[in-house]
């Protein structure tokens, strides 16, 4: 069963945020200090850091949110998806809270300590077949119609990014100035729940997305004015790294999103690095690309600007 392509509303997040409250974090946001190797000289960065979220991203949010709408007899067939790791996680605590049934389908190219992190989790079956995501999905597709399991989609289900866009509603209350929120994209469910809720609140606040420039999914999407497939990922930034979107992202991160930049590997390495030593945050590649946007001039936000940069992930890409 795939989840019907309606955008969530502004009401639908709001009604997410009553729905998790209690089952996942309400995460802090810092003020990113002044240091030699600073993004940029004199900004005002805030750090949104749902590094801290339980399972180690955001992810928790959505899948939370749509599994706690199951019904009966979806709870009795167990849930399904596909994951480069961290919604694989979410989906695990998720599923875990309510007694039901997981079964987990990641890529070969997903992070070693994420996979062993999923055994953790009782009622789980974790499966690793597919160079990347979009090979893990058709496995994982063939799976469930096997077994007539409920598909959590990781990006696609307007329930996932309700979810996700709890953590729009959170950046505004704890950064009333900010003017800009700096987001990762993998498949486009954080962003497109994020830029819903805070365009909606706040019309003129500009959202820009950032993309690992080995995997330019979305930036592809919007230069070809449809959802575009790639022909090869060449990142290791696993976690946003589909080679395809889906219409109702495309769609949403078209109408709302004001800008999509591109980082290398090597700049999110660096912006990991940066973060943990000047902060002591423990961030993922994908965790870190809203930084690298910034250290390396991808965006170049005005001076006096205010921006939110979200840290969508934990990781050790700046511990070593």
């Amino acid at each position: 069963m795939t989840p019907p392509d309606t955008a969530p509303t502004l009401a639908d997040i709001r009604a997410a945020a009553d729905r998790i409250a209690g089952a996942v974090r309400r995460t802090p946001t810092v003020e990113a200090l002044p240091a030699a190797i600073d993004p940029a000289p004199g900004l005002r960065l805030a750090l949104k850091l749902e590094s801290l979220q339980i399972t180690g991203s955001f992810k928790a949010r959505g899948a939370v949110n749509r599994i706690a709408a199951l019904t009966e007899g979806e709870r009795q067939r167990g849930v399904i998806t596909v994951s480069a790791g961290n919604h694989a996680q979410a989906v695990a605590y998720a599923a875990g809270r309510l007694g039901v049934r997981a079964t987990l389908v990641l890529p070969e190219n997903a992070a070693p300590e994420k996979i062993r992190a999923l055994s953790r989790w009782p009622n789980t079956e974790i499966i690793v077949k597919g160079a990347v995501w979009d090979d893990a999905r058709d496995a994982m597709l063939a799976l469930q119609a096997e077994r007539g399991s409920t598909f959590i989609h990781p990006f696609r289900d307007p329930a996932v990014i309700a979810g996700q866009g709890t953590v729009g509603l959170e950046c505004l209350s704890q950064v009333p100035d900010a003017d800009t929120v700096l987001v990762a994209i993998g498949g486009g469910g954080l962003i497109a729940g994020i830029a819903t809720a805070a365009k909606a609140l706040r019309p003129g606040i500009r959202i820009i997305g950032v993309e690992a420039a080995g995997a330019p999914t979305l930036f592809e999407s919007r230069r070809q004015g449809t959802p575009a497939t790639l022909s090869a990922i060449r990142t290791e930034a696993a976690s946003i790294a589909p080679r395809t979107t889906e219409p109702i992202n495309h769609a949403i991160i078209d109408r709302l999103v004001d800008d999509i930049v591109l980082v290398d590997d090597a700049a999110m390495a660096g912006a990991a690095r940066w973060l943990w030593t000047e902060h002591g945050i423990a961030a993922e590649l994908a965790g870190a690309a809203t930084v690298a946007a910034l250290t390396t001039g991808a965006h170049r936000p005005p001076a006096g600007a205010r921006p939110i940069a979200i840290v969508c992930g934990s990781g050790m890409a700046g511990l070593g």
